[in-house]
């Protein structure tokens, strides 16, 4: 039996989540999290804010889940947000046609991203890949929108989308948000919430979901001054990076640098993405899994999102499953900004003004009101004023290529505008920021916490959770149920909830049985009231991991304690040694 198989049959026996709907079968792609995991999930996401909100000064937001269609035809999603799926001729099963590629043909994920619908039709004939539930032939591919469609309101035409991802939610209200940073570069917005991605075939539990928790940080940035002071602090991390190049020669091939040789050797294009990166590092080595257990993964070209211009893939390495994403680093670019002042009319642009004017020759748009007018009508007057905006450049081009330039939803002609060069002095530019995006999969970061945390020790169970995740973080016990042992418990455990902590009160059986039960639920620390306690006020503190104990006065617990979950001291400082 593999770690996937023992922890998920741990995960619905002691209640961290199991598969939803199970009275009516189930339905695949949603959990429901229980006590414990709906508790190691939230410290998992308040050790995020924690890094990112409170240390590093980002913003978090919560934005609907529901946006109308504007927001995903804005975006993009509603043209690539598409997969590749085959039914079943026989059983009519529907699966991911890449993804069974890589299961039983054992295709490298960069092999199959990049086939055609009719390349994979070749390749499952090829390969003679059949449905994994019943042995039968497969039927003509084709794409799958994977955002789950609704109405909003009660008219049919008021198309919406459950949002595949948090992002959107920042972008439109970047003008908002850009006040709300006192109108300053750089600065950053996080959004923790359930984003929704209809999956053809999800089969990994945790791992791939059709409603999930992402968190996604979008963090903005002037693309001519992208220093970052992060790099004082983790310039010298060292990354494991799989590099596209490498993938290219069929190779995955790890290469070990400091985040400074990163940037300094191209490796990574943007500072603040390799800065973010370091960061992810570091936050999964303190949920648990060895630096030579993670690597970034770089995308290649047909790869990558269409909004981005180089991404990596931080990856873990898990028991089942191999190397699984947890975060995916994106460059962005402008992309969703331009996007969206494009097709609401809504400039996003932002002001920064030179040190002294400058004055020199421009080439402008010049939009023609008489042709204009006539064209667009009521519409006119605020396609000028976006006109007046654009890239002549890309204006030029366009007309050249096409004979005509979008301008959102409208057509411009050669004849709207006239392009021209004037003298201007300029106070300063206006410009359109740039964007990286780390963002992370909560759910998947709740697996690889559970499966780094697993182990036997002596025939029991042992989820060795960092002690600043553990969903319970104290167990009070009194060794005996009886002669005033519980009710002097029920004292400190009720002292203990006063000061905060999370805490467990269990007098069900003997002691050795609750320690088990503990352990297994990931608990770091034991509180056990004996006689010993009646007489002098000290109990026993027993670790999670070692079974030692130490001893000390049940009031110094609370700084004690504190102090311990704080990563200030080791459990060895909460008192003295308990010889066995």
């Amino acid at each position: 039996m593999d770690k996937f198989t023992m922890i998920n049959e741990l995960a619905r026996r002691r209640g961290f989540f199991w598969q939803s709907y199970e009275i009516y079968g189930g339905v695949s792609g949603f959990v429901t999290y229980g006590f414990l995991g709906a508790r190691l999930k939230q410290n998992i996401e308040n050790k995020l804010r924690e890094i990112f909100v409170n240390k590093l000064g980002i913003m978090e937001i919560e934005a609907p889940i529901i946006a109308p269609s504007k927001v995903f035809e804005a975006s993009g999603h509603v043209d690539h947000f598409k997969e590749p799926m085959v039914e079943c001729q026989k059983c009519k099963r529907r699966f991911r046609a890449d993804h069974l590629l890589q299961e039983t043909a054992k295709l490298g994920e960069a092999e199959v991203e990049k086939l055609s619908l009719e390349e994979l039709k070749e390749a499952i004939e090829r390969h003679d890949v059949r449905c994994p539930e019943c042995g039968g032939e497969f039927g003509e591919p084709k794409y799958f929108l994977t955002m789950f469609k609704t109405t909003i309101g009660p008219y049919s035409d008021a198309v919406g989308y459950g949002r595949p991802e948090a992002a959107q939610g920042i972008f439109v209200e970047f003008r908002r948000l850009y006040e709300m940073a006192r109108e300053k570069l750089p600065f950053g917005v996080m959004q923790i919430g359930h984003a929704l991605r209809n999956e053809i075939s999800p089969r990994q539990g945790l791992i791939r979901l059709r409603e999930f928790t992402i968190v996604d940080i979008e963090f903005f940035f002037d693309p001519e001054d992208p220093n970052c002071f992060l790099l004082k602090e983790v310039g010298d991390e060292t990354l494991r990076l799989v590099l596209a190049e490498s993938k290219l020669r069929g190779s995955e091939e790890i290469v070990e640098v400091t985040v400074k040789e990163a940037l300094e050797k191209g490796y990574i294009k943007v500072p603040w993405q390799a800065a973010f990166m370091a960061i992810a590092k570091k936050l999964l080595t303190e949920l648990g899994v060895p630096a030579e257990k993670q690597r970034f993964i770089e995308k290649l070209p047909w790869e990558r999102a269409h909004y981005s211009l180089q991404s990596f893939d931080q990856e873990v390495y898990v028991d089942r499953w191999g190397w699984i994403e947890v975060s995916g680093h994106a460059y962005r670019t402008d992309y969703d900004l331009r996007q969206h002042m494009q097709f609401s009319g809504t400039d996003t642009r932002v002001f920064k003004e030179y040190e002294k004017p400058l004055v020199r020759e421009k080439k402008v748009v010049k939009p023609l009101m008489a042709k204009l007018g006539p064209a667009f009508k009521g519409e006119a007057q605020k396609i000028a004023e976006m006109l007046s905006e654009v890239s002549p450049d890309e204006v030029e081009a366009s007309f050249k290529e096409k004979g005509y330039f979008m301008l959102g939803k409208h057509k411009i002609l050669p004849e709207h505008v006239e392009i021209t060069t004037c003298k201007v002095e300029e106070r300063g530019r206006r410009f359109i920021p740039h964007v990286v995006e780390p963002s992370f999969g909560s759910d998947r970061l709740v697996y690889v916490t559970l499966e780094y945390a697993y182990r036997v020790k002596d025939d029991r169970v042992v989820l060795s959770f960092p002690r600043d995740v553990a969903p319970i973080q104290i167990g009070v016990y009194p060794l005996v149920s009886k002669d005033g042992l519980p009710e002097k418990a029920l004292q400190v455990y009720k002292m203990l909830v006063d000061e905060g902590f999370s805490v467990e009160y269990d007098e069900a059986g003997s002691i050795g049985r609750r320690y088990a039960r503990a352990d297994e639920a990931g608990i770091p620390l034991g509180i056990t009231i004996d006689y010993k306690t009646l007489k002098d006020d000290t109990v026993t503190i027993r670790d999670r991991d070692t079974w030692r104990q130490v001893r000390n006065r049940i009031d110094a617990l609370p700084e004690l304690l504190h102090k311990y979950f704080r990563k200030k001291i080791d459990f060895e400082d909460l008192g003295t040694l308990v010889k066995e």
